[in-house]
């Protein structure tokens, strides 16, 4: 059972990572910056391909990847007399309200303590000392908190806010915050100066015109205890504790894949974090008399050395490439795509199978992924404005990315899943061939003016820049389709399990084009080997599947709406006829963030006919 304040390793990737505020039940805390972190409790993650992507985005000074702190040989994890591990939180917001008298202050100020119950931080919590209601009540942090889209966060400017940017009447100022209303709604939040009297409704600071009643943004970073150098001209946004635009992770995920059918080359690449400090063989040789370099014996001190000048010489080659995503799958793609002799590892396994049942003429093979390895690194976060809005991390401006440590990081917090996975790999020939068809090439072209219209609305230039294409929409659509199926019957949430899309489309036939779906597990606890998806790969299972997916979608709760959603409604987002009814996943579970959706490129519905792919 997890106890209060644990986090799984993923979690501080997708939702409480550097910068982000955990509520806990007696306080809020910030989650702090490389620079405090423990590493000697880090556990490195091997995983090069990856590494080299993100260096090409960090820079050269980033070594490697590790697991966030933890203790490996800790049995009893309960235990209040353990060593305390994990990372490194602050209080915040630094403000506090008395829950008995409303009373706001600094927690700084004097008016709170702080009581800690020795061995059980759990039950650490603040106290309102001099209440006149109660006796040392607990002070619980204020609802809210300001940040800008420049990644900042501050506490909210009480003092000024309630006194309108002026001086306090009287030497100091008293503050409570109360409602008056039971809605819970901002204009019945008043926060009031019991010294002067002055008080003003919060409903004026969540407003359209809220940032106007705000000061100028100071460019705080918190989790790193520092200041922008260049200052900040965004302004300020109200966010509540707990409220999902407040922080946007920004991270990259690569697939393990055999890197080489030889056996050497594979050990390098699975133990690189410890034979990376070669340099030269006669360093090699001394290191092999020690038991750390056991997995070696088998090979020659030449050898050795020579895989890995080879393997330095691949990693200098992969650095100038200019497209840190599709370096990571294109070289997936080669592999799934042509399973047949690929090399079998501790993390790796596949076996191609015939292709769904009833859907030969359109997918070409099916290949059971019985083993994988994800990694995951997280680079950077956002605030206020998601991500995904943009394309890719490239696109983002650079000084919308909140960095997680002072100075350019030279490691980076990852995390990996062990799971299972099927791929699905489409005919080149079909996808071709439907691409033809009049109505398809309009449905194109309506979802590319969306793309230009949803970017020019967020002010993303080049407007026109990055757009997947069709043949992308109908493969991201048929994931969605069949991972609502397969988690109804394999075993897995559907919060479980994630997609990989692969689309790429070359005029020149002789050039790569992809078109393939991998639909893997998600989860790094136990549910990474329940063996579930696997088993739904028998192609008569699976294409029973396929048309259970298919059959879902065809008519939707939502409609007529939803079948008539057009993508240059792009007010919520790029899609057509796609909603949390028919083929929204969740947030883990999609790469795009539930944009470029559309189920008529897959069946027919009410209001579209002609673009289907299966019909």
């Amino acid at each position: 059972m997890i106890k209060l304040g644990d986090l799984r390793p993923s979690q501080l990737l997708y939702t409480f990572g550097i910068g982000s505020l955990i509520d806990l039940p007696n306080m809020s805390v910030l989650v702090m910056g490389l620079d405090d972190w423990d590493t000697s409790r880090c556990q490195p993650v091997t995983e090069e391909r990856l590494l080299a992507a993100l260096r090409l985005r960090l820079g050269s000074q980033l070594q490697k990847l590790s697991m966030p702190p933890f203790d490996p040989d800790a049995k009893d994890h309960d235990n209040p007399f353990g060593p305390q591990i994990g990372v490194p939180v602050v209080p915040f917001p630094r403000w506090l309200r008395c829950s008995r008298c409303n009373h706001i202050s600094t927690v700084d100020s004097g008016l709170f303590k702080l009581k800690s119950v020795p061995y059980y931080p759990d039950r650490t919590r603040y106290v309102h000392i001099n209440c006149n209601k109660a006796k040392e009540p607990p002070a619980l942090p204020v609802r809210f908190v300001v940040a800008c889209k420049n990644g900042h966060l501050h506490d909210f400017p009480w003092t000024d806010y309630v006194h309108r940017g002026q001086r306090c009447s009287e030497k100091t100022s008293v503050l409570i915050l109360k409602e008056v209303g039971v809605s819970g709604e901002a204009s019945d939040i008043i926060v009031k100066c019991e010294s002067c009297g002055m008080e003003r409704r919060m409903g004026d600071a969540l407003g359209p015109g809220g940032s106007d009643v705000l000061p100028s943004c100071k460019a705080w970073h918190p989790h790193l205890r520092t200041r922008d150098k260049d200052g900040c001209s965004e302004p300020l946004r109200v966010t509540l504790l707990g409220a999902s635009n407040a922080w946007f992770p920004i991270t990259l995920s690569a697939i393990s894949i055999p890197n080489s059918a030889t056996r050497l080359i594979q050990i390098l690449h699975d133990n690189w974090a410890t034979l990376e400090p070669v340099t030269s063989l006669d360093i090699l040789r001394a290191f092999r008399q020690t038991p750390f370099f056991s997995f070696l014996t088998e090979f020659s001190d030449e050898e050795i050395w020579d895989a890995i000048v080879k393997k330095r010489a691949s990693e200098d080659q992969a650095d100038t490439r200019d497209n840190e995503e599709e370096s990571l799958k294109i070289p997936e793609w080669e592999v799934f795509s042509n399973p047949e002799g690929s090399p079998v590892t501790d993390d790796f396994k596949l076996r191609a199978v015939a292709p769904p049942a009833g859907y030969e003429k359109f997918i070409e093979k099916t290949v059971l992924v019985e083993r994988i390895r994800e990694v995951r690194a997280i680079m950077n976060f956002t605030r206020i404005e998601s991500p995904g809005d943009f394309m890719d991390g490239d696109e983002i401006p650079e000084e919308r990315l909140a960095p997680l440590s002072r100075k350019d990081p030279t490691w980076l917090p990852a995390a990996e899943v062990h799971g299972e996975g099927l791929f699905l790999h489409f005919k080149e020939s079909a996808i071709r061939e439907w691409y033809e068809k009049r109505a398809v090439k309009k449905r194109n072209q309506l979802f590319f003016t969306g793309h230009i219209g949803w970017r020019k609305m967020r002010k993303i230039e080049p407007n026109d820049h990055g757009f997947p294409s069709l043949r992308y929409v109908m493969l991201h659509s048929f994931a969605h389709g069949l991972m609502r199926q397969l988690s109804i019957e394999c075993g897995y949430t559907a919060a479980s399990i994630r997609e990989r899309i692969y689309s790429r489309y070359s005029e020149d036939p002789e050039e790569l084009s992809m078109a393939g779906i991998l639909i893997y597990t998600a989860a790094s606890d136990s549910e990474g080997t329940l063996g579930g998806l696997v088993n739904l790969g028998d192609p008569e299972t699976l294409g029973r599947h396929i048309d259970q997916a298919l059959e879902q979608i065809r008519v939707c709760a939502s409609d007529p709406l939803c079948a008539e959603h057009l993508p240059t409604e792009n007010t919520t987002g790029i899609h057509g006829a796609a909603c949390h009814a028919c083929l929204f996943a969740p947030e883990t579970s999609c790469e795009r963030g539930n944009k470029y959706l559309d189920r008529a490129t897959l069946v027919e519905t009410f209001s579209m006919q002609g673009t289907a792919f299966f019909e």
